[in-house]
């Protein structure tokens, strides 16, 4: 039995448990994840955050799904984690650098009586080429396009494959809220084009300036939000002409709140929205 620290954070509801590495990596942290993201029976979350050192960034953040595999970006997740290094006075800069396995990213936080109350992230430049996102297809880019889902080709979802750090599939619908995403979702995350798993996002435009999501996240199951899923959003509702426009700001409401997200003309995408800490407490782990 292990006692571990840890502080429950979440940004537009999406929650993980927060723990600090900077002494001391954690062993097994995709089981331990597995372990306290139970929700009824543990500390309860979409997965688990560490933060530690960095050779080439201010500070590293991994993450790890509530199903124990790895996850390379979380971009409600590193909002969190901008703010527990700021509010714990680790360090003192408002822009700061975390590294994280899709690369380093940049955060502005804005601060109010001395903590954190959002951050917005430079999130990079989206990906579009199957290969890299990974996708299996013969096309070079996969946009509004139909995905079968069994070999007679009778159930076909038409959608768009991009890569913010992670992979997703953006799908367009009329009534997100009645949507079978539970149904869909998974069948979606494991199919066999994406060898990797995919993000799911069924999305649902109320106006040119503002759209509204649900998001499956390969691993962790529907989610009351997902960064990485709103950015991939933004850029396909901009790239089909469905909502927004490059170079400005888009409203994108997920269930657990809400963000704002920009593809900027320098083709990076930057998205903004609060940082919340919960809780801070000690969980047993078998």
């Amino acid at each position: 039995m292990m006692e571990l620290k840890f502080t429950k954070m979440q940004g537009a509801g999406n929650d993980y448990v927060y723990v600090d590495c900077m002494q001391q990596e954690l062993e097994d942290p995709g089981r331990i994840s597995e372990y306290v993201s139970r929700r009824h029976f543990s500390v309860g979350a979409d997965g688990l955050i560490t933060i530690g050192k960095s050779a080439v960034a201010d500070f590293k953040m991994r993450i790890f799904n509530a199903d124990a595999s790895e996850g390379k970006m979380c971009g409600n997740g590193i909002r969190c984690v901008a703010k527990y290094v700021y509010d714990r006075g680790m360090t003192d800069k408002t822009t700061m650098t975390i590294e994280t396995l899709s690369g380093i990213k940049t955060i502005d936080v804005k601060v109010e009586e001395g903590k954190v109350v959002s951050a917005k992230v430079d999130m990079g430049a989206p990906v579009f080429k199957c290969a890299d996102i990974p996708m299996i297809s013969d096309h070079f880019m996969f946009v509004d396009q139909g995905l079968a889902m069994d070999i007679t080709q009778n159930e076909v979802y038409n959608g768009t494959a991009i890569s913010m750090g992670n992979p997703h599939f953006v799908i367009f619908v009329k009534d997100v809220d009645n949507y079978p995403v539970t149904e869909l979702g998974p069948r979606i995350e494991k199919h066999n084009l994406f060898p990797e798993g995919v993000n799911v996002e069924f999305v649902e435009v109320v106006d040119k300036k503002t759209v509204k999501f649900r998001v499956w996240e390969r691993g962790s199951g529907e989610t009351m939000a997902c960064g990485t899923g709103a950015c991939a959003v933004t850029v396909a509702a901009n790239m089909l002409g469905n909502a927004g426009k490059q170079g400005e700001p888009l409203t994108v409401i997920c269930k657990g709140g809400t963000l704002t997200i920009t593809y900027g003309n320098d083709g990076h995408v930057y998205m903004e929205g609060p940082a919340e800490e919960s809780f801070s407490g000690t969980v047993e782990v078998k």
